[in-house]
């Protein structure tokens, strides 16, 4: 017996639209901005383990955006894009800096940076979500988070 495909159907992040937030660069409105974000994640039913990742990895985008990316600079703005969906967080963070090449950033687990203050967000970002992705010219990045609690999430999504 073949199920109807129109009966499994679940919403597909891209299907939903985007919540746009922008605002002058300000850690504090940063963080609130975050806070937000997170509250969306706890109401689709995102465990605690990932609220985790995701509160670390937001903190890191977010502060890279107005702290490098727009150099404390509160005539520039951060655009932050997010959708929530009981199987997936996507989070697209925006600044109005030069941009960078990740790929050129020195190692933080490298004998010689082990000591450096920074340089490892972008790693615990990798490390904590499930995909990050870097525009060409490096000013915004786009995380996604999917839901290890949800029964829908197809494993093969996951890796």
């Amino acid at each position: 017996m073949k199920r109807s495909r129109n009966k499994l159907k679940l919403a597909q992040a891209h299907d939903l639209p985007w919540v746009s937030i922008e605002f002058p660069s300000s850690l504090e409105r940063a963080g609130q901005v975050g806070e937000e974000i997170l509250a969306a994640c706890r109401r689709h039913h995102f465990n605690d383990q990932d609220i985790f990742a995701i509160k670390l990895a937001l903190e890191e985008a977010l502060v890279n955006a107005v702290k490098h990316g727009n150099k404390l600079d509160s005539a520039k703005r951060v655009r932050v894009q997010y959708r929530i969906t009981d199987q997936r967080a996507d989070v697209a963070i925006e600044d109005q800096g030069a941009g960078f090449n990740p790929v050129e950033l020195p190692d933080p687990t490298a004998d010689e940076n082990l000591c450096r203050c920074c340089g490892r967000g972008i790693l615990l970002m990798r490390a904590y979500m499930s995909n990050v992705v870097f525009n060409p010219k490096g000013n915004k990045v786009t995380l996604t988070k999917f839901n290890e609690n949800c029964p829908t999430v197809p494993n093969a999504a996951i890796g």
